[in-house]
């Protein structure tokens, strides 16, 4: 395994022990029960209809052949590369440049990308972008980051919950540093929970870049393509996002780049860029 794919595996399942965490500090061995049954409930539920729900959310329709012949093209030629069944194809009608891939494994992927994308990018870069989407269907990102999502926003509802109802079960009235104990944890779960979610996105995005990279053939499109999108979206930020879809995007839609690392759904741009270009020159 990659050392991203660790990575993923090992903040995964640290993801899922604060959330069963989480319900046994509400209601004991019983809580930890509900809350493994209310996990795997809302994972069955993000692993089925995730696709549906990002594209509704982005308007984006089903583009013909005929509409996108090069779009479709380029798209069939990059999937028998990479192994893959050809995907769905849908069009966004935004001006912001950008792209996602979703759908629950490679029979029923979904590839979208916006109007401002394809105006945008020359052949190469586009190119660049739809292996990159693609290395997501092959990687099964779509899968792994909804289940993230679903178990983070788990946590922070159960944190709500706690702190509604203050914790306090017969164990934290006995023992009152078990109750503030559970308070803090409520307090930090979510923070905590949210962090975990962000550094999976960055690690996905990095291993779909070099999966990416290896399906098109060369990095040099999609290191092009990311510069150019760096800008565009600084220039027009995709003002309908919805910032719990943001993660899916190959870059942030909503202002390019953020402050802080920790928070942001993508790694930096400037550092994607240098490790495909290492990428390159070790090849």
């Amino acid at each position: 395994m990659t050392s991203n794919t660790i990575r993923t595996v090992l903040l995964l399942t640290l993801l899922t022990i604060f959330f069963l965490l989480a319900g046994e500090v509400i209601g004991g061995r019983q809580g930890l029960i509900a809350a493994f049954f209310v996990a795997a409930l809302m994972n069955f539920a993000a692993y089925y209809f995730s696709d549906k729900i990002a594209l509704a959310s982005y308007g984006a329709r089903p583009v013909s052949e005929a509409e996108a012949p090069e779009l479709y093209a380029i798209v069939r030629r990059l999937s028998a590369r990479a192994g893959l069944p050809m995907p769905r194809l849908y069009l966004i009608p935004s001006p912001s440049p950008n792209a996602f891939a979703t759908g629950r494994d490679p029979e029923h992927a979904a590839v979208a990308v916006t109007e401002g994308l394809l105006q945008l990018l020359n052949r190469e870069e586009l190119e660049g972008v739809l292996a990159h989407e693609l290395a997501h269907v092959k990687n099964r990102d779509i899968l792994i980051q909804s289940v993230a999502a679903t178990i983070a926003g788990a946590i922070m509802m159960l944190a709500r919950v706690g702190l509604f109802f203050g914790g306090m079960g017969r164990e934290e009235r006995d023992n009152p540093l078990r109750g503030v104990a559970g308070l803090l944890f409520f307090i930090l779960a979510p923070l905590a929970a949210l962090l975990i979610q962000m550094a999976i996105s960055r690690a996905r995005e990095f291993q779909a870049d070099a999966t990416g990279a290896e399906i098109a053939g060369n990095p040099y499109g999609l290191a092009r393509a990311l510069e150019k999108l760096e800008r565009g979206v600084s220039r027009i930020p995709m003002l309908e996002a919805n910032p719990a879809t943001a993660h899916m995007m190959i870059v942030n839609p909503l202002a390019g780049e953020t402050f802080m690392t920790l928070f942001s759904t993508h790694p930096p741009i400037r550092e994607r860029i240098r490790r495909l270009l290492e990428h390159a020159s070790r090849a």
